[in-house]
């Protein structure tokens, strides 16, 4: 059974890692908003400009119904920045694919997006790379293996 823990630097963490997060969500608004969408449209336009993907795979990796998934992916098809198509490998499934407009527009609002970006850039690679892993590490992701070559470097913060 896990521990709670309560100690100061715990908490510490904790908040601190709140705060970076509704800082994160608040720069995806206002960049969103620049675009006229809304923070869900412009994150599944993020999701979609680095692979197509169905619906059901997007509710997955943003933690919501897919029911909600549609109606933002209808909007963002309404506005020529997506489109539907027959998956390749199984055509009985649509995929969701950003258009040429949607592909740039996606690029424009990773580009505007300079909170997180700005702060990492002053860190060593040796200490993006260790937060990295920590992160991983925090979420349960496995350790490094030769066919994930980004998570090496994993082992080393083990106890």
């Amino acid at each position: 059974m896990a521990t709670t823990r309560t100690d100061p630097l715990t908490l510490e963490v904790v908040e601190l890692i709140g705060t970076v997060v509704a800082r994160y969500y608040e720069e995806y608004d206002e960049a969103a908003a620049a675009h006229s969408l809304t923070g869900a449209q412009a994150r599944v336009l993020g999701l979609l400009a680095l692979e197509p993907m169905p619906m059901r795979k997007i509710a997955q990796k943003l933690k919501c119904e897919p029911s909600n998934v549609t109606g933002i992916v209808d909007r963002l098809e309404t506005r020529g920045l997506v489109e539907r198509r027959p998956d390749p490998a199984d055509r009985r499934v649509k995929l969701a694919a950003p258009t040429e407009l949607g592909t740039r527009t996606a690029q424009q609002l990773r580009d505007s997006l300079t909170f997180a970006r700005e702060p990492l850039a002053e860190l060593s690679e040796g200490d993006r790379t260790m937060l990295r892993d920590l992160l991983r590490r925090m979420l349960g992701e496995p350790g490094p293996s030769p066919d994930r070559p980004w998570t090496r470097g994993v082992e080393a913060l083990d106890p």
